[in-house]
């Protein structure tokens, strides 16, 4: 089993920045991609995806996201970083990090993150 930690959301203001961290424990050695999504506001559970790393090396990041936020990470701790740079109101949400192994995904409990303007 793994287990997946978000930490670092919070309140700020429309063009400041925050960085969102996740950890991982139990057994981390097979996992072999990482990823930030968001909930998508609205009815449901639908969650964008904003960036994957892939082998601590492979990093993919949504269009919607490109220059503007960046991930970084541990690929031995199975750590993945989200840097979040001039933050709009409509990046207000809750924002979950992914681990995925050979036979699961794993999901955090999510980090709160609120843009004030």
């Amino acid at each position: 089993q793994v287990q997946v930690v978000e930490s670092g959301g919070g309140l700020v203001q429309a063009g400041e920045s925050l960085r969102l961290s996740c950890k991982t424990s139990g057994d981390i050695s097979s996992i072999y991609i990482m990823g930030w999504y968001r909930q998508v506001p609205g009815p449901g559970t639908q969650r964008e995806l904003l960036a994957t790393m892939t082998g601590g090396v492979n990093i993919h990041y949504a269009d919607s996201i490109k220059g503007l936020f960046t991930i970084s990470g541990d690929n031995v701790k199975k750590t993945l970083d989200l840097q979040m740079n001039r933050l709009k109101t409509k990046d207000t949400t809750v924002y979950y990090c992914n681990a995925r192994d050979l036979t699961d995904g794993y999901w955090g409990q999510g980090t709160q993150v609120t843009v004030s303007s």
